[in-house]
């Protein structure tokens, strides 16, 4: 049985691990692995404007676009963890 994810900011657990944002390592590493994807291939999930032909510029812009379906992995020395979907720290960030 799978646990249903938050669908909203309001919805995430008041014990989420970390802070309610994206921090510039996370941003680092999605960006990193979706511009390899990209390079390798993968299909692109927005309309490219014109001079962004850049594998790392184009996963910047599916980043701010929001269209990136993916969980962050946020681990505690203990070895607890929770997934949180990127949308909702995204969200936090753009309210702030």
């Amino acid at each position: 049985m799978r646990k249903k994810e938050p669908e909203s900011s309001r919805d995430l657990p008041s014990e989420m691990i970390g802070p309610k944002k994206l921090t510039r390592f996370e941003k680092a590493r999605i960006v990193g692995a979706r511009s390899l994807q990209i390079a390798m291939g993968a299909p692109i999930l927005i309309d490219i404007p014109r001079g962004s032909e850049s594998p790392i510029d184009i996963a910047l812009l599916e980043l701010d676009q929001h269209v990136l379906p993916i969980n962050i992995r946020r681990t505690l020395p203990d070895g607890t963890s929770r997934n949180i979907p990127l949308r909702l720290l995204l969200e936090e960030e753009r309210g702030r």
